[in-house]
């Protein structure tokens, strides 16, 4: 890193800065605040949902950096075919359902008990702990801080402009970072390309296992992460940007062309981690496969650029999701335990702002894995809401209000239970060797089949504007 590399970063947190916090318009109502007044345009939420949803940019490294290929079928394949399920099935549903949150959903088909239960389990799977981890390990690499700095300052930064601006300002943010993102790893791709060749060099540089579909990695182990990318069906993040978007039409096209830039941005970045692996095999710590690269082959200025791209890739995430925690805390969990004005919810969805980065901050320090933290969330979200909230949009089958409270306590419950089990047992290995997700996925699947019912309606109670 040179004095141009840092200047770059500068301007960009100013720009960041001013972006999200002047060229704001106050946020008088609670639909300003969460979903900027359901004015967002096409290339806006293509922008935010492309740049939110791609934060793990260093586990997407050092899968790539250990495994190879195989990073399309773990991190790639199962979730451009959930995100597609998501555009056919649910996204002009979302939009037209005129709501804000997906316990609004919950509380308009089930009752208010469920819909709490259910943010409960949003809100610890959007605090954004992974992409906070990850701040702190760019902060080591870039700028040589200790951990507990990156984590700290990058949260505080992240957080900062979203306090003042709500989702405007993660949206205008994100747009920017969109741009940084792609432009940092065309970058570092070109230059190793043109300096050591392509396909032949690495084919002579890395192990064979790394050009094969699974990488050394079990068949099981891949398919796994399917079953985990069935959480896109139930993302708040897809949701929140449907809810915002100007009409179904936006929403669901939106998502088509999602999927094309995630697809190109993956193809970037598992050839990146493919030249990594041929060009530091020695690397001790593949997490920092990408900026390890950016050091080794790019010059003063474009090192800039890139580490602008890590950065914007990370932020953006962290931001998304620190206000999607926000918001269910404040709209959701507070705001349903009794009449509340719009004043009252925008006050608490800033306080849960603070709160949420704080627990976002304590997890990630706790962990210190980002996959871990992808894996623990995602196996407990996952089977507690998937089922309640894919059929509350889908099809005329219904769980009766009472049962559908009881399967997110009893599949989340069980999985949990699952999961922490492991951290008790000798040889730290699961009950029978399965994956916590399926017990609960599979006692939210009966539950469903023994007690749902069909509706000719459905309870439309009028969506909060």
């Amino acid at each position: 890193m040179h004095t141009v590399d840092y200047i770059l970063i500068i301007l960009y947190l100013v720009g960041l800065f001013y972006i999200g916090v002047f060229r704001q318009r106050k946020d008088s109502t609670a639909g300003d605040l969460i979903v900027g007044g359901r004015m967002l345009t096409l290339p806006a939420f293509v922008a935010s949902l492309v740049s939110t949803w791609y934060g793990g940019i260093l586990g997407v490294g050092e899968y790539s950096f250990k495994y190879g290929l195989s990073n399309w079928l773990v991190f790639g394949a199962p979730y451009y075919l959930a995100a597609l399920l998501f555009a056919l099935f649910l996204a002009k549903k979302a939009r037209q359902s005129q709501l804000l949150t997906i316990p609004d959903r919950l509380a308009q088909t089930y009752d208010t008990k469920t819909a709490v239960a259910g943010s409960v389990v949003i809100y610890l799977m959007t605090v954004p702990a992974a992409y906070v981890l990850m701040l702190g390990v760019l902060g080591e690499f870039l700028f040589g801080w200790p951990f507990w700095v990156g984590v700290l300052l990058g949260t505080l930064f992240s957080i900062v402009y979203v306090f003042a601006g709500g989702f405007r300002a993660v949206v205008r943010t994100d747009v920017l970072q969109f741009g940084l993102m792609f432009a940092g790893f065309v970058i570092l791709l070109v230059t190793v390309v043109y300096t050591y060749g392509g396909l032949s060099f690495l084919q002579a540089n890395v192990p064979s296992t790394h050009f094969t579909w699974h990488g050394g990695n079990s068949g099981w182990y891949i398919a796994i992460w399917y079953v985990i990318a069935l959480a896109t069906l139930i993302e708040p993040a897809f949701y929140q940007r449907c809810y915002a978007a100007r009409n179904a039409h936006t929403a669901q096209i939106g998502i088509f062309i999602s999927i094309g830039c995630w697809m190109f941005f993956d193809f970037m970045t598992t050839s990146c981690g493919l030249y990594a692996r041929a060009l530091l095999p020695d690397l001790s710590e593949p997490l920092g496969s990408y900026p390890a690269l950016a050091m080794l082959v790019l010059p003063a200025g474009l090192m800039g650029i890139f580490a602008l791209s890590l950065l914007s890739t990370v932020m953006s995430t962290v931001d998304s999701y620190s206000f999607i925690a926000a918001s269910t805390f404040g709209n959701d969990i507070v705001g349903r335990l009794g009449k509340m004005s719009d004043r009252g919810i925008i006050y608490w969805t800033r306080l849960g702002l603070v709160i949420s980065a704080l627990l976002a901050v304590g997890v990630a320090v706790f962990f210190h894995s980002v996959v871990d933290i992808w894996h623990a969330f995602g196996s407990i979200g996952t089977p507690a809401l998937l089922i309640p909230v894919f059929f509350s949009f889908v099809g005329n089958r219904r769980l009766p209000a009472g049962w559908a409270f009881m399967s997110i306590l009893l599949s989340g419950g069980l999985s949990a239970v699952w999961l922490a089990a492991k951290y008790f047992r000798d040889d730290c290995s699961y009950w029978f060797g399965i994956e916590p997700i399926f017990p609960g996925l599979i006692v939210s699947i009966v539950l469903f089949l023994l007690f749902s019912s069909e509706e000719q309606t459905v309870n439309c109670l009028p969506g909060r504007k």
